[in-house]
């Protein structure tokens, strides 16, 4: 070789040699993994002088080209991805670690002969390790025509700069990790506060498909087992329009409990299902007919998880994810966040089970207990009006009429204290209690003297208050005994309500003794209202208030009839903040 030409050879090594330099340092700014293979496929192919150029990333158990120059179509597609275990140059290179260099079509064709083909030309390979600490996570992949023997100084900066492109793909994928966990903290974060927010099932489930679309999933769903079934409480779909198919995919072809995948198998053994990638064989094996198969891929599936709904040691159904973009395929980790999500969806679930069914009992319990109408006589009319309260929505407060054979008519109300089932049951023997002692001897002294030895005995450990009253047509009187309750209004033809005395002495059981009963007149068109506390009483203001309120109101009850008057006297004084139960029973002297 003359010296210009070996002069020029040299001057062109050298500014490859600077333009690989300048490569390195332009891959430490990349921030996404894509921008690193862009810079790296397309600057380093100039530099050397390579026709292709490759970057490859190993993903589990298969390799995906992430970015190349110089590919044919034909290429490109076949090598997008591969198997991590075939024979080829890039697997053998992120094995081993080291650089392999192939050198023509006879070495090609002797060291894999599996991928020699018709169109093999005579070509230089060269394949560098992207290594970080002591493994390799992909290779950059060089092709030149014909034989073309590279420097070592080439090789050595080839190998440089494939080791800062590994640190800077392990750079921004470890920000990616970090960004995700963060986001996926905030998420679970979230999420747990969703859930304690409601025990309504109906609204739970929803929130817990609807948490997870899009950011996780483009289609999540939340079943559970009850009796031997698999019943779908919620689905959720970033194309609402496609709810419906996933609602009517399910409900349509409903999954056999015998089925060895998805949400039976999940439900059986308690471990994850993972599926990585959804292909068509698998929706054609597992469709029971054409529509199904036709349906299943008009949803697009490409990527899904199921993960058990598990609390107490018992897997009470399951949550599915479903990717439908290519991009967005599940792994392990994607699995353990599920996993993480699906643990406070179970015991979400389950509290709103669990008081769903408490909900019912007292409910039940309370319609059990309470009448369903009250009764009143020829001389006396009767109405009533009653609100629980309280997140079971059952509570303390009672009330009942009872007509007497000989014509008069004894009514009472009261309070439990406390509200739930333990105040639905004592409120259920105090009515019990009430009527078997009145249907004996109903004089009010007699019925709350009996009733404070009952109760200072046997009674429930919450404080009772009873206002009871016997109405005696003959003599257009009500005979009143009061323990601990608000006193009742009186609301006479023609004159403004009024209040009666205040409550005589301290609530049931208290204190043994003779309990006081007073005569209080009650004339034809004459109205007593009994009520319960939660119906004047408010958290911000005093007690003297909310009576006088009370006392405006039932002076708006005249020239009403009964239903109606007692009616619009809750509708107007309720207050629907409160936590207290309302009960009213109004009683009116007829003739």
């Amino acid at each position: 070789m003359d010296q210009p030409s070996a002069a020029l050879d040299a001057l062109a090594r050298i500014e490859a040699l600077t333009r690989l330099a300048r490569v390195t340092a332009e891959v430490g700014t990349a921030d996404t993994v894509a921008a690193v293979a862009e810079i790296v496929t397309s600057h380093v192919a100039e530099a050397v002088g390579a026709t292709v150029a490759a970057l490859a990333l190993r993903e589990q158990d298969e390799v995906r080209v992430v970015a190349a120059c110089g590919l044919s179509a034909k290429d490109a597609a076949r090598w997008q991805t591969f198997p991590f275990a075939a024979p080829t140059p890039v697997n053998d290179c992120i094995r081993s670690g080291a650089r392999i260099v192939v050198t023509g079509a006879a070495d090609f064709a002797a060291r894999y002969p599996e991928l020699t083909g018709s169109d093999d030309i005579d070509r230089t390979l060269v394949t560098i390790p992207l290594r970080v600490t002591s493994r390799s996570i992909g290779a950059l992949v060089l092709s030149f025509e014909e034989s073309h023997p590279l420097d070592p100084a080439e090789l050595d900066v080839l190998e440089i700069l494939a080791g800062s492109c590994a640190q800077a793909i392990q750079r921004i994928e470890a920000s990616a990790v970090a960004a995700r966990q963060t986001a996926r903290l905030a998420f679970l974060a979230e999420a747990s506060i969703e859930l304690a927010s409601s025990l309504d099932l109906a609204v739970t489930t929803a929130r817990v498909a609807q948490l997870a679309v899009p950011s996780f999933a483009d289609w999540c769903a939340i079943d559970v087992v009850r009796d031997g079934r698999i019943h779908r409480l919620a689905v959720a779909h970033v194309d609402p329009a496609k709810v419906e198919l996933a609602v009517r995919l399910h409900e349509r072809w409903p999954p056999a409990p015998s089925s060895d995948a998805g949400v039976w198998r999940v439900v059986r053994t308690g471990q994850s299902e993972l599926v990585r990638e959804v292909t068509d064989d698998m929706l054609a094996a597992a469709a029971q007919d054409e529509e199904h198969l036709q349906v299943a891929r008009e949803l697009q599936l490409r990527s899904a998880l199921v993960v058990p709904l598990v609390v107490r040691d018992r897997v009470i159904g399951g949550l599915t994810w479903v990717s439908t973009d290519e991009e967005r395929r599940y792994d392990e980790d994607d699995v353990q966040f599920a996993e993480h999500l699906a643990r406070r969806a179970a015991t979400a679930i389950d509290n709103s089970e669990l008081h769903s069914q408490t909900l019912e009992a007292a409910v039940r319990l309370q319609r059990a207990v309470l009448p369903e109408r009250v009764t009143g006589t020829a001389a006396f009319e009767v109405a009533h009006d009653y609100h629980p309260s309280g997140r079971t929505a059952v509570g303390g407060d009672f009330y009942d009429a009872l007509p007497l054979e000989d014509g008069r008519l004894a009514v009472f109300i009261g309070d439990v204290m406390g509200r739930g089932v333990s105040a639905a049951a004592a409120m259920a023997m105090m009515r019990a209690t009430v009527r078997a002692f009145a249907s004996v001897d109903p004089t009010p002294s007699v019925v709350m003297s009996k009733l404070d030895v009952m109760l200072s005995r046997h009674g429930p450990e919450q404080l009772v208050t009873l206002l009871y009253a016997l109405a005696e047509p003959g003599e257009d009187t009500v005979w009143v005994a009061n323990a601990g309750h608000p006193p009742p209004m009186v609301l006479r033809r023609g004159r403004p309500a009024e209040q009666l005395a205040f409550a005589d002495g301290p609530p049931l059981g208290v204190a043994v003794g003779v309990r006081e009963q007073t005569a209080v007149p009650l004339h034809p068109g004459d109205t007593l209202v009994t009520f319960t506390d939660g119906l004047v009483e408010r958290r911000d203001e005093g007690i003297d208030a909310g009576l006088e309120r009370l006392r405006h109101a039932v002076d708006a009850m005249a020239g009403l009839s009964l239903d109606a008057g007692v009616g619009g006297l809750v509708r107007s004084l309720r207050d629907e903040r409160s936590d207290d139960d309302v009960a009213v029973l109004g009683l009116r002297r007829l003739g």
